[in-house]
């Protein structure tokens, strides 16, 4: 008899974006709002441990490869923010929404061990203040009067970010945070596209300039909020959720 492969079907869900796909090009699946993600596996669970990967600081985006339906989806073009509504999203759905963790007390750094509700992660969905339908958005600046035009961070843009400030870093030098996520978040200045034209204004940018647009960076930039409100010893304090590896990849007890 010849020898038979069995092809396994895994469960899938559709799980909607914080964006609501607003930002996105219009020939890409991702402006529909929702990716369908598979079940996590063994085989996940591999990817999860393995040292490689970890030590390269690409587990998580080999991760969320996996589990992406759509492999036509490059999860470097995923906002931050739906980025990480995904992660939760794949946590909940292979371990459910109880994350038990130890986290510290923001005021005595006192630290202690709780479960977070991991449903209970609401988005900070995008301000309807602005027209979204070139993917970004138009500023006219208070001081400058300067026209530039905006749009939130991409996976691509964070690996940009943290490679050229940890240059910086081992060069001794000033890190250029702010300057350098102005550059990637700057889309045109005065309808100028050209990467000179949008570096050239940067190095010069006004600080009441750049306050304005960081603000408005945050009013159109969508996440999950992974922060939650915790009751200990008689008081409420609020509690960053810690991405640990446990958040993926809980220890078996």
């Amino acid at each position: 008899m010849a020898e038979q492969t069995q092809e396994f079907k895994f469960p899938t869900e559709m799980i909607d974006l914080p964006s609501g796909g607003k930002l996105y090009p219009k020939d890409s699946s991702l402006s529909s709002g929702k990716v369908e993600i598979k079940y996590m596996t063994a085989k996940e669970e591999d990817i999860l441990t393995s040292q490689n990967l970890i030590k390269k600081g690409v587990v998580v985006d080999r991760l969320l490869s996996s589990l992406l339906v759509d492999k036509q989806i490059n999860v470097d073009d995923l906002l931050i923010g739906d980025k990480n509504a995904i992660m939760v999203a794949c946590r909940i759905l292979a371990y459910g929404p109880e994350y038990k963790t130890r986290v510290v007390h923001p005021e005595t750094g006192e630290e202690f061990e709780y479960q977070f509700d991991l449903s209970e992660c609401p988005f900070r969905e995008l301000s309807g203040d602005y027209d979204y339908s070139k993917n970004s958005i138009e500023l006219t600046l208070p001081v400058s009067k300067i026209n530039v035009s905006i749009r939130p961070i991409t996976g691509h843009d964070e690996k940009i970010i943290n490679k050229t400030i940890k240059s910086a870093n081992k060069l001794g030098s000033t890190s250029p945070e702010i300057t350098t996520r102005l550059r990637q978040c700057i889309v045109s200045v005065n309808g100028e596209e050209k990467r000179s034209v949008v570096n050239s204004f940067v190095e010069n940018c006004l600080s009441k300039d750049s306050l304005h647009i960081r603000n408005e960076l945050k009013k159109i930039t969508p996440d999950i909020e992974l922060t939650q409100e915790i009751e200990w010893e008689g008081e409420v304090v609020d509690i960053d959720i810690p991405m640990t590896v446990d958040f993926l990849w809980p220890q078996s007890e």
